[in-house]
């Protein structure tokens, strides 16, 4: 679960009007290329295995080092570290039978994977909103790449619960002029956005995601780093904390026709 994951999962209500940029017709255009490029790209994904440090809900609040392995029906995990100390016996003898029920069960593995949207989903689903429901400003060069900033484009209409609480962010964007492809992403939020006039549920101010990619080739561009950092309140609940920092390294291709199986043994090796 992602930070945009986390948004999706309330609608917004009462979001606080904010300044509105100038529109910048260049910027807006290579955001429109840039994202088309990436639903290009989205078809003819091939795969990789590589590892992940991760601290987030998910690992409990510990430092996870994970090899994952991309296939068809998921991606593979296995825990390798846990706050820098290799696993014991008795917790690699469980990693090793989680992993065996996977092999046994490849179905039942696909269809888990498949309710689980990652972080990279939602970060998909934000560039395809971008052109619509943003505006475009201050495009600059920094390091070779064009740093634009976006903000809620006050004309768009959100269609669902999701995109309004999308459309309450701000942030800004590095995008590959040469690749014409996106390579940093950060959005913030600048107001409290509430949820039934804020008596159901409220996501704070200041609430960030980032997502840093690279290239590894055409059409290859990998998350290298994804940082997110929620808070809130709702009445179901005493707290919404969502705080994930996870870097992804040693990136290898795998083939693309890689079978469950296969993807486990990759992991254990």
């Amino acid at each position: 679960c992602s930070t945009i994951g986390l948004m999706l999962a309330w609608p917004s209500i009462g979001v606080r009007a904010v300044d509105v940029p100038q529109q910048d017709a260049s910027a807006k255009q290579m955001v429109a290329t840039m994202v088309g490029n990436e639903q290009t790209a989205s078809l003819h994904k091939d795969h990789y295995a590589y590892f992940s440090q991760e601290r987030s809900d998910r690992t409990g609040g510990h430092l996870w080092m994970e090899k994952v392995v991309e296939s068809n029906m998921g991606k593979v995990r296995m825990l390798r570290e846990e706050d820098g100390q290799p696993l014991d016996a008795d917790r690699m003898a469980v990693e090793r039978g989680r992993l065996a029920e996977i092999v046994a069960d490849p179905i039942a593995f696909q269809k888990k994977s498949q309710t689980i949207k990652d972080d990279e989903l939602h970060a998909r689903q934000l560039l395809t909103l971008l052109p619509q429901a943003f505006l475009f400003s201050d495009a600059r060069d920094e390091g070779g790449f064009q740093r634009i900033d976006f903000t809620p484009n006050p004309d768009y209409t959100p269609q669902s619960m999701e995109e309004r609480v999308l459309h309450a962010m701000n942030g800004s964007m590095l995008v590959d002029p040469k690749a014409m492809r996106l390579r940093k992403i950060e959005g913030r939020l600048p107001a409290d956005v509430s949820i039934g006039f804020g008596l159901l549920a409220t996501i704070r101010a200041g609430s960030t995601f980032g997502t840093t990619r690279e290239s590894f080739g055409q059409p290859d561009w990998k998350t290298t780093m994804l940082d997110t950092n929620i808070n809130g309140k709702a009445i179901f609940f005493k707290s919404i904390a969502k705080k994930e920092h996870a870097e992804h390294s040693d990136f290898v291709r795998v083939p693309n026709d890689l079978t469950v199986t296969q993807a486990v043994a990759l992991a254990e090796q």
